[in-house]
C-alpha cells in the first residue's frame, strides 16, 4: 500500500517507520525539512518538502496513486484541509486527520471525515487509570467516547439473563466466551460461573458499569 503522511512530527514520523517495517511504500510530507532527521538513517521512502494542502506538493508526494493519506501535522485546520483536498479532489480511498480538538472531532466525523482526536482519548483513558483501573479496555472507538471492556461476570450475574445487564444505549453485552469458545449472546443468554464478556459500553456510563459490577 502507498501512504502519504503529512506531518513529520513525533507521531507522524512514528507512524511513517511502523507501516515501512509493515512492507508499505511511505512518503512523508513536511514543511521544515529539518524534521525528517527524526526519521532516522533507517527510513527508506521518500521525503517532500512543502505544504501538506499545497495540490502540486501533493502530487510531487505521490497522491495521484496513493492508497491513504494521514494528516498529523500539529494544527488542526491544516489537516482537515489536507485530508479534504486528498479524498474530494484526489480521491484517495482512506484519509484521516488527527484533530486536537475533540469538539471539532466530532463535527469532521459527521460530515464523513475520519479523525483522530488524541485529547478526546487521552482524557478518556485518563479516566479509566484514575477512576475505573478494575475496567480492561481491550478497544476504545470514536475517540474513545465508546469502549469495548473484557471481563469474568461477577459472581452476583450467574443465573441471570443478558437482558439484567443490558442498559439500552450505554451498556451491551457483545461477546461471550464460555469454556474457550465465543459467541454471541441473546438477550436471554444465562451467565454462567467462568464466564468472561465484552461489554460495549460508553465511555460516560463507565461509572453505571461498575455498580452493576457492584465495584464500588
Amino acid at each position: 500500500m502507498k501512504v502519504i503522511i503529512v506531518g513529520c512530527g513525533r507521531v507522524g514520523a512514528e507512524l511513517a517507520l511502523q507501516l515501512q517495517q509493515d512492507g508499505h511504500e511511505v512518503t512523508v510530507v513536511d514543511k521544515d525539512p529539518k524534521a525528517f532527521y527524526r526519521l532516522g538513517p533507517g527510513f527508506k521512502g521518500a521525503t517532500v518538502t512543502g505544504i501538506g494542502f499545497d495540490r502540486e506538493v501533493l502530487i510531487r508526494a505521490g497522491v495521484e496513486r496513493a492508497d491513504a493519506l494521514a494528516a498529523f501535522t500539529a494544527g488542526d485546520n491544516t489537516n482537515v484541509i489536507t485530508a479534504r483536498v486528498a479524498r474530494n479532489v484526489f480521491r484517495v480511498p482512506k484519509v484521516v486527520a488527527r484533530v486536537y480538538d475533540p469538539r471539532r472531532a466530532e463535527i469532521y466525523q459527521r460530515l464523513g471525515l475520519q479523525t483522530v482526536s488524541s485529547t478526546a482519548w487521552g482524557v478518556s483513558r485518563a479516566m479509566q487509570l484514575l477512576v475505573h483501573p478494575e475496567l480492561h479496555i481491550a478497544v476504545a472507538l470514536g475517540n474513545g467516547y465508546v469502549e469495548v471492556v473484557q471481563l469474568e461476570v461477577p459472581p452476583h450475574w450467574v443465573g441471570h439473563m443478558v437482558n439484567h445487564v443490558n442498559v439500552p444505549g450505554e451498556i451491551s453485552i457483545v461477546a461471550l466466551t464460555r469454556q474457550d469458545k465465543t459467541s454471541i449472546p441473546t438477550l436471554g443468554t444465562v451467565f454462567q460461573d467462568g464466564d468472561r464478556v465484552a461489554i460495549a459500553v460508553l465511555a460516560s456510563a463507565r461509572g453505571r458499569l461498575e455498580e452493576l459490577m457492584a465495584l464500588r
